[in-house]
């Protein structure tokens, strides 16, 4: 694995500071059933790297001292973690809003019987990994059986509700590029997505989110081994838009690892780079019982400019489209 954070390190892009903290962004554990070529986690089955009870106790304490929203769990993997299904149950009823970033293979793999069902029966929002609608594009990257797995996880939530209208199980998917350029439009993308599942398998789902490669572990190894890492971010700064700034997921969200330290994005867990609470040196989840870290500055590097290129990328895809329901909420209210 070729590291890029020293490639990262020295930026020009804009300095930038935290709102009010809505999202406890939660990395369960690295491992992974799959491991795919754009994963920026470096996720794996042969990874380890698992939260323990204490620090999920500690997550729950904050979602409630903080009055946080929304509980985001992703991994590797994050229902591999013994102890996913107890901390969804209890962030719910504390009536947090919860996210799971599932991969869908996860569905069928041994030991996660009736997953799909516990996460209904929690009104358990899923934003599933599905890269390309083709067969061989998805096979190409994640896998081979990849996508007929994905496909069969996607029916069988659409089987309990997710993705159908007034159910209220929320399914969305989530698009990365194949290789180093940026998304297309996430609008017309979402609707060749619906058409093309609908037709083929007669799956439903929600929301596309379009996702930009962000050039950090596997991929930016990847970018770096083949000698386009240069042209790649030559790419994502000759894209920026400065009007993306006003709503970059780090402003509203804080990423937690496996051990519970804090950071600013998942992308600067992965590159080490610390979240800045209260001038802690490792700043952790127990700070957030004292320190509000409204106001303070948030840990830039040049891949920043990957969440600011083109129509913007964020947890919740493309920022052009959060920008646009904002403003919809706003005008309705």
């Amino acid at each position: 694995m070729r590291p890029t954070l020293p490639l990262l390190v020295a930026t020009d892009f804009p300095a930038i500071r935290r709102d009010r903290l809505d999202t406890l962004q939660v990395n369960l554990g690295y491992k992974c059933n799959q491991s795919c070529l754009h994963c920026h986690v470096n996720a794996g089955p042969t990874r380890t790297e698992m939260m323990d009870v204490h620090t999920i106790d500690l997550v729950l304490q904050v979602l409630r001292h903080r009055r946080i929203t929304t509980l985001d769990l992703t991994g590797g993997a994050p229902e591999l973690n013994v102890h996913f299904r107890d901390l969804v149950t209890r962030a719910r009823t504390l009536g947090v809003r919860v996210i799971d970033r599932c991969n869908l293979t996860i569905l069928s793999e041994p030991g996660q019987d009736e997953l799909a069902e516990f996460l209904a029966a929690q009104g358990v929002e899923v934003t599933a990994s599905l890269p390309c609608y083709s067969p061989a594009n998805v096979d190409r990257q994640r896998g081979d059986g990849v996508f007929e797995r994905s496909i069969a996880g996607l029916l069988q939530l659409n089987a309990l509700g997710y993705g159908m209208d007034g159910t209220g199980l929320v399914l969305n998917l989530v698009y990365n590029p194949q290789g180093a350029s940026l998304p297309p439009p996430q609008g017309p993308l979402e609707e060749d997505y619906k058409r093309e599942l609908l037709v083929h398998f007669g799956i439903r789902f929600n929301h596309l989110f379009a996702l930009t490669n962000m050039p950090v572990q596997r991929f930016g190894s990847t970018l770096v081994s083949k000698g386009s890492f240069g042209s790649y971010m030559q790419l994502l700064r000759g894209a920026y838009r400065a009007d993306n700034l006003e709503t970059v997921m780090c402003r509203s969200l804080i990423s937690v690892d496996w051990q519970g330290d804090l950071y600013d994005c998942d992308f600067n867990q992965m590159l080490g780079l610390r979240a800045r609470v209260d001038a802690r040196a490792r700043p952790h989840l127990r700070d957030l019982l004292e320190h509000d870290p409204v106001g303070e500055s948030i840990h830039i590097a040049d891949h920043c400019y990957g969440c600011t290129a083109g129509q913007g990328s964020s947890c919740g895809g493309a920022l052009e489209a959060v920008a646009s329901v904002a403003v919809v909420e706003g005008v309705a209210g």
